[in-house]
């Protein structure tokens, strides 16, 4: 069964797309066929994040008519499709976001979780991605204007139809992260499917535009992720299992090569 789930913010800047690109190479990992599409066709940044601005075909195309959505998909990390949206002006301007729905039905034919990382604010463009995923999740960071601000998203969706499985609350200090959740939930009125502590490794992973759950795997940040996507694969977190989902194909050749020599 396909789960589509939109990834939303009520404003920029809370990591977003970060977590959207992270959560899917996280899922696919773990050997779901997963999709990530970037629906914030204004302001799109998953395609900066992979290295993948310069491609030929992105979701502007698809959306304006000129190009189908098989043109548009690109292989990303540990599996992952991608489905970048372009970053010119023109490109925003020719395309249509109603035009999401029947992408989305190409789409759900070929995976088994589809991610949309939406716009962040309460827009025109965004009110799509809130109407027709399954379930949408709110990230929010521990500050009253994000808080409030995925409030008015919170209440958007749920007047599109749409329905809030819960929070991500990113970027928070370790030390406060169940005070926070109890504040969070009381709030929101929602529950807080996973908490992402502040790592230095996130900016450092963007910045080779790699996800941090492959640069960096043992980082705070990444093993948060790893938890999160284990829930939404409905398998059980543990560390051997992150620890052999880290392990690359040279990793395990060099380990069994290391064997045979030594016999042990």
């Amino acid at each position: 069964m396909v789960k589509v789930y939109t990834i939303a913010s009520g404003k920029g800047g809370t990591g977003k797309t970060t977590v959207s690109v992270n959560l899917g190479t996280m899922l696919a990992q773990l050997g779901k066929e997963t999709y990530l599409m970037d629906a914030d066709i204004g302001m799109a940044n998953v395609g900066l994040l992979l290295g993948l601005q310069d491609v030929p075909v992105t979701l502007h195309e698809v959306l304006a008519g000129t190009a189908t959505i098989n043109d548009a998909i690109y292989n990303g990390p540990g599996g992952l499709k991608v489905i970048p949206s372009g970053i010119s002006l023109q490109g925003f301007q020719q395309a249509d976001p109603e035009k999401i729905r029947d992408v989305m039905g190409e789409l759900v034919k070929h995976c088994e979780f589809l991610l949309i990382d939406a716009p962040a604010g309460i827009s025109k463009d965004g009110v799509v991605p809130l109407a027709v995923a399954d379930e949408v999740i709110l990230v929010v960071n521990p500050e009253l204007s994000s808080i409030v601000d995925a409030l008015k998203t919170k209440i958007l969706t749920e007047v599109v139809g749409g329905h809030v499985l819960g929070c991500i609350i990113n970027r928070v200090d370790q030390e406060k992260t169940d005070v926070i959740t109890k504040k969070m939930e009381k709030v929101l009125g929602v529950t807080v499917i996973g908490i992402i502590p502040e790592d230095a490794n996130i900016r450092r992973a963007s910045s080779a535009k790699t996800p941090i759950v492959i640069k960096f795997p043992a980082s705070p940040a990444s093993k948060a992720i790893k938890r999160i996507a284990s829930d939404l694969a409905g398998v059980a977190y543990t560390e051997e299992k992150a620890q052999a989902v880290r392990e690359g194909f040279i990793d395990r050749f060099s380990r069994v090569l290391f064997k045979k020599k030594t016999g042990k």
